[in-house]
C-alpha cells in the first residue's frame, strides 16, 4: 500500500497491479442498438436486431445490459434507429434503475441533430448523439454492441484500459480464420498495442504462433472521452468514410499512432462462472448462429449458463402463470412432456411433446403434436397432431391441426423463409390458408 492515504492497489485482469488514486472515474456506457439485422430476416421484419427474442424470455439487448448492470456500470444510453418501438418499450417498462442515485437505462432515438440524415453508421450514431456524452462529462465511455451473447465483467476491461493508459481498448477473442471474414481482425505487438485493424477482410491474418486462428474484435470498445469525441468529429468530416467504427475509426486511430490496445477477453473472470463457459461469445448475426445459440442453451451442461445467480441475465416480462404439463395417457401417446428443452412461464403442453426446443412465454402445444429442435416465440399455438422440426416460429402464429413444418423443405420454401442451413422460419403473425 502506498504511503498516500487515498491510494489503493487492485489486482488487474492480467495479474498486474493497478494503481488507483482519488475518486472512482465517471463512466458512461453506450449501447449501439440501431442495427437493421438483415441477415436475421424475417425475425427483424418488425423489430430491431437487439430486440429479437432469445432464450425464451429474454431479448438480445438484455445480455449486454446485464453485463453492464452486473459490473456496476449504471449510466447507460441505448442508441436506437431501425424499427425501435418494441425495443424502446422493453427498455421503458423493464429497465428502470434508481433515479435518486442518478442511474438510468435510457433510449436515445435518432434525432437528426447534425442535419437531415439518419445514422449513416455506428460512428455517425455517436457523432449525432455527442450531446449525451458531453452532458454526462465522463472520464471514459464504453461503446458496446447490443446483439452478442456472452458474459463480461466490464470493470476488468476498464481496469486494463487505465493500466496501459490507452486512448482506446478493443475487446477481442480468437476465432477460426474461416469465420474471421465476418469480423474486424486485429494485429498487435507483444505489449498488446494494436498495429493493424482489418474490417471483414477476405484474407484475415492469422495470430502469430496459432495457425488457423485470427484475433477478432468483439465490437466492444472503451474510449477515453477526449479520444472518442475527437475521433468521431474527424470522421464526420471525411466525405469518403462509411462512418463505422470497424471500417474507419479504428484503422484511422492505428494509422495516426493513437494508444489503442487489445483487451484479451479470455482473461475476463465472471463470478460463479465455470471453465467451460469462459470465453463463450457468439455474434448472433445470422439465422444459423441464432439457432445455434439456442441449441447450446438446451444442452445438458450448457456452455452459456442462464442459472448463475451471481451473474444473472436480467429482463422484464409480462406476468404469466407457471408452465403447465397435462395428460399422461401413455396408451394413446397423449402426453404433455418436454425433454432437453427450455420452457417459459405461461406455456401449456396439453398432451403434446417438445424435445430439444425452446418455448417462449404462453406457447401452447396441443394433443399428439410433436415439436423437435425448434424455437417457438411468444404466443405460438400448435394444433393437434402437428409436427414441427428444425424451425423458428415467430410470435402469435397459430399452427393448424395436422400441419407439417420442417419435413418437406421444397413445400416450406413456397410459404416461408428457409435458411441455407435448412432451418425454416415462420414469420410473425403468419396466417395459414
Amino acid at each position: 500500500m502506498s504511503g498516500s492515504p487515498d491510494a489503493s492497489r487492485l489486482e488487474g485482469p492480467t495479474g498486474r497491479h493497478i494503481s488507483r488514486r482519488g475518486p472512482a472515474p465517471r463512466v458512461l456506457t453506450i449501447v449501439l442498438a440501431g442495427g437493421e439485422g438483415k441477415r436475421l430476416f424475417p425475425l427483424t421484419a418488425d423489430r430491431a436486431k437487439p430486440a429479437v427474442p432469445i432464450a425464451g424470455r429474454y431479448r438480445l439487448i438484455d445480455i449486454v445490459l446485464s453485463n453492464f448492470v452486473n459490473s456496476g456500470l449504471l449510466k447507460i444510453k441505448v442508441l436506437t434507429q431501425y424499427k425501435s418501438d418494441s425495443l424502446i418499450t422493453h427498455l421503458a417498462r423493464g429497465w428502470r434503475l434508481p433515479q435518486m442515485l442518478d442511474f438510468y437505462v435510457e433510449a436515445v432515438p435518432a434525432q437528426q441533430r447534425m442535419g437531415k440524415e439518419w445514422f449513416r453508421g455506428s460512428a455517425d450514431a455517436l457523432y449525432q448523439s455527442l450531446n449525451v456524452v458531453t452532458d454526462e462529462d465522463p472520464d471514459f465511455v464504453c461503446v458496446f454492441g447490443g446483439d452478442h451473447v456472452y458474459k463480461m465483467d466490464v470493470r476488468q476491461m476498464l481496469d486494463f484500459h487505465r493500466e496501459v493508459e490507452a486512448e482506446v481498448s478493443v475487446a477481442a477473442i480468437p476465432v477460426p480464420v474461416e469465420a474471421a471474414t465476418e469480423f474486424g481482425v486485429i494485429e498487435c505487438d507483444a505489449d498488446g498495442r494494436i498495429v493493424a485493424f482489418h474490417e471483414k477482410s477476405k484474407q484475415p491474418p492469422e495470430m502469430p504462433g496459432r495457425v488457423g486462428w485470427a484475433l477478432a474484435s468483439m465490437g466492444n470498445y472503451i474510449f477515453s472521452t477526449g479520444a472518442l469525441i475527437e475521433a468521431v468529429r474527424r470522421d464526420a468530416e471525411a466525405a469518403e468514410s462509411k462512418h463505422d467504427f470497424g471500417h474507419n475509426i479504428l484503422p484511422r486511430l492505428v494509422e495516426t499512432g493513437a494508444r489503442i490496445y487489445v483487451y484479451d477477453f479470455q482473461q475476463n473472470l465472471v463470478p460463479g462462472q465455470n471453465d467451460r463457459e469462459r470465453n463463450y461469445w457468439r455474434d448472433v448475426g445470422t439465422i444459423e448462429s441464432y439457432y445455434g445459440v439456442h441449441m447450446d442453451l438446451i444442452s445438458v451442461h450448457p456452455v452459456f449458463d442462464l442459472y448463475n445467480a451471481r451473474w444473472p441475465i436480467r429482463t422484464w416480462a409480462r406476468p404469466a402463470p407457471p408452465a403447465k404439463f397435462v395428460f399422461a395417457d401413455e396408451v394413446s401417446s397423449r402426453l404433455g412432456v418436454a425433454t432437453d428443452s427450455l420452457v417459459s412461464e405461461g406455456c401449456i403442453l396439453s398432451g403434446g411433446r417438445a424435445h430439444r426446443s425452446v418455448l417462449s412465454p404462453n406457447v401452447r402445444i396441443n394433443s399428439y403434436s410433436v415439436v423437435e429442435e425448434s424455437i417457438l416465440l411468444d404466443g405460438v399455438n400448435v394444433g393437434r397432431r402437428a409436427k414441427i422440426r428444425r424451425a423458428i416460429i415467430d410470435k402469435n402464429v397459430v399452427v393448424p391441426a395436422d400441419e407439417r413444418i420442417g419435413y418437406d423443405l421444397d413445400r416450406d420454401r413456397k410459404r416461408f423463409t428457409v435458411d441455407p442451413s435448412g432451418i425454416v422460419i415462420v414469420p410473425k403473425g403468419y396466417r395459414f390458408d
